[in-house]
């Protein structure tokens, strides 16, 4: 998969992909509005190109705010997100090329106020995508927000995420309709029954999920997403 062409489909302007986007950028202005006074953090995982969250730092009134990590492993992709944020003038924004599963890119910004997952659980199996969501109890403060996506092409799982998530103490703050054409989530941590809350730190060294791919997951009939549907 050449995930630099994959994101063409953002150039138009009808596109599930754009308008999956507009979702998430929506869930990302919402939190920013809500969050607490002061500096605030946030990380993303597999950050793709980072039109998610530059676009809307970029004009943001909270945008010196915040101080995030955008991790991606492929290259092209990572130096368009550093490049789109130098011209925002983000300096705060630090884009990492590497292995975006691997806990240690962001032991120094967690817990973090926003946590993306983006464009993760439609590429990994399911027995992953829980052990991703029970590390966003760590990766995420206590009221900090987790947006994420998944595709919802039988079997949907966006049910099952949604209770792997409030079983750990997130609450649901938005789910986009079943019939959008795409799956975005909003949760919101409380720390609360069957949560870790801030007490548990992040471990060093440790591996979120192992990135197969949709075309892969597809092909071994694992319910992944096609081009179609997003991750």
């Amino acid at each position: 998969m050449d995930w630099q062409v994959w994101h063409d489909a953002y150039d138009s302007p009808d596109s599930w992909l754009t308008r999956r986007l507009r979702a998430v950028q929506d869930r990302i202005r919402y939190a920013l509005d809500t969050a607490p006074p002061g500096p605030l953090r946030a990380v993303s995982v597999c950050a793709g190109q980072g039109r998610d969250l530059v676009e809307v730092l970029a004009d943001h009134p909270r945008r010196d705010d915040v101080r995030a990590r955008l991790v991606e492993l492929d290259p092209g992709n990572a130096s368009y997100a550093r490049e789109s944020a130098d011209r925002a003038g983000l300096s705060q924004v630090e884009v990492v090329t590497g292995d975006a599963a691997l806990t240690d890119h962001y032991l120094d910004l967690t817990p973090a106020d926003l946590v993306l997952v983006c464009g993760v659980f439609g590429n990994i199996v399911d027995a992953d995508i829980e052990r991703t969501v029970d590390t966003c109890t760590r990766l995420c403060r206590t009221g900090g927000t987790v947006v994420w996506t998944r595709n919802r092409h039988a079997p949907d799982r966006v049910p099952l995420v949604c209770d792997w998530f409030e079983g750990r103490g997130f609450e649901r703050l938005w789910l986009s309709d079943p019939d959008a054409g795409f799956g975005v989530g909003a949760h919101r941590f409380t720390g609360g029954k069957g949560g870790t809350g801030e007490g548990s730190e992040l471990a060093a060294g440790q591996r979120m999920f192992d990135f197969v791919g949709y075309d892969v997951l597809k092909a071994e009939g694992a319910g992944a997403d096609s081009h179609e549907a997003g991750a």
